[in-house]
């Protein structure tokens, strides 16, 4: 027995002597797997890095030239080339704003304050190189991405206070808008904040960007005080043309702002796009219908302006809707926002010169919400997330509405009244007169 157990001993141990390189095998191969399954997770996708490019490049088309030539058609002829320079000088102030820290404090991991805005760590774009994912996409064409719609918020806001505020404030303004405003509310709601944990839908900045800059123009527009002869004398835009090529660009460029936030190219990117065309254009001819049965006579400027409300309230739903609901939301913004641009804004009297809220905040608002109920499958949307209903996720874009302004009108108001004490905000009742282009900048749009 003694002899046979001695046998059976050696037995197991030679078992086990070969179960150990087996077993280490195994793991080495999980390893591998696991290395494998990782690298393809984090792998480059050369498809949606092309998409990427181009969507940033459409985006920034809308800035320069689409917003520049939309507004500068808009203003008096006086003041036209000065209001191109302000789009372009804040493109420049707001590129070195994200480069500095936008981007770190927007995106950036806050630790135990990350519910309410990021950190430093990636202040001046420290550690990241060219081959840094962010998903599919290098992390830098990320940066790229998000830094034109930091650029082109703030850049918004020069309808509200056009052809009256000072460049230095307008460059002073900007600096501190986004960092103050603009990047605390695009954590809250993209970079992981407390919007964004609540479940507020917000797929490309109907929130963020259209509702944020809208606000922001009508504190600017009321604090700074409406245009000499406002209201006495007419102002209508000085060139339709410019203001119809504008919009044109905004129209075609706005693919990349609502396609290209899927940050991918794939079929949720091709409904956006979609379902942005059907909205812009229902939109358009919304508040042209409007304005033609009100006004007896349809207008280019009208057409182009409900285009832009359609633009705008598309925005938020862009990856969430289908077609249904993007005719619905385009329909409604487009009314809606006539009706904000024209019949609001003289019964309260306020100088919204470029309509920055009744197209931009309106439309935001109008968009915002009905995201809410047309993700809903049942209106051919994506669908809402478990356990939620219609009413609920209604309540929940409501918070992200009044969140937005609430702190947008706050702090928007704070900041113009710091810059009104260190430089001033109005020009010159004189400079005013003589048009910005030759008093601020001795330039004409013009010579003839």
């Amino acid at each position: 027995m003694q002899a046979l157990a001695q046998k059976a001993l050696l037995t197991l141990a030679g078992v086990g002597s070969l179960m150990t390189p087996m077993l280490s095998w195994a793991e080495e191969t999980a390893a591998e797997v696991a290395g494998e399954a990782a690298a393809e997770v984090a792998t480059l996708s050369a498809g949606d890095t092309a998409w990427m490019l181009i969507s940033s490049a459409l985006v920034l088309l809308m800035i320069i030239p689409g917003l520049a030539l939309y507004y500068a058609g808009m203003v008096r002829s006086k003041n036209a080339l000065s209001t191109m320079m302000q789009v372009f000088a804040i493109v420049g102030v707001g590129t070195l704003v994200w480069f500095a820290y936008g981007y770190s404090l927007a995106f950036g991991d806050g630790g135990d304050y990350n519910a309410v805005i990021g950190d430093l760590s990636k202040a001046f774009l420290a550690g990241i190189t060219a081959d840094d994912l962010h998903g599919t996409i290098p992390e830098v064409l990320f940066i790229m991405f998000q830094m034109t719609f930091a650029i082109i918020t703030p850049a918004i806001i020069v309808g509200g206070y056009a052809e009256r505020m000072k460049f230095s404030a307008i460059l002073l303004f900007t600096a501190l808008w986004i960092t103050f405003v603009y990047v605390p509310i695009a954590h809250w709601v993209w970079g992981g904040g407390f919007l964004s944990e609540d479940g507020v839908l917000d797929f490309a900045g109907g929130t963020v960007v259209h509702i944020n800059a809208g606000i922001a123009g009508l504190v600017a527009a009321i604090m700074i005080g409406k245009r000499k002869g406002f209201g006495a004398q007419a102002m209508p835009p000085h060139s339709m043309m410019l203001t119809m090529v504008g919009g044109a660009f905004l129209w075609v460029g706005w693919f990349g702002f609502n396609a290209g936030s899927q940050l991918a190219a794939d079929g949720t990117a091709s409904m956006a796009m979609l379902v942005t065309q059907i909205a812009t254009a229902t939109a358009a001819l919304g508040w042209m219908l409007a304005e033609w049965i009100v006004r007896g006579k349809p207008t280019g400027f009208g057409l182009i302006s409900g285009a832009v409300a359609g633009l705008v309230a598309i925005t938020p739903a862009a990856g969430f809707v289908g077609p249904t609901g993007a005719l619905f939301i385009g329909l409604l913004a487009g009314v809606i926002s006539f009706v904000a641009a024209t019949s609001i804004k003289r019964a309260f009297g306020y100088d919204d010169a470029l309509d920055t809220f009744g197209v931009h905040a309106v439309a935001g608002i109008v968009g915002a919400l009905l995201t809410g109920i047309f993700v809903d499958a049942m209106f051919g949307g994506k669908g809402l997330a478990e356990g939620m209903t219609i009413m609920s996720q209604l309540v929940i874009q409501a918070e992200g509405v009044i969140v937005t302004i609430i702190y947008g009108v706050i702090v928007t108001a704070i900041i113009l009244k710091v810059i009104d004490i260190m430089v001033g905000l109005r020009i010159s009742e004189e400079d005013e007169v003589e048009g910005m282009d030759v008093a601020l900048h001795n330039e004409r749009a013009y010579n003839h």
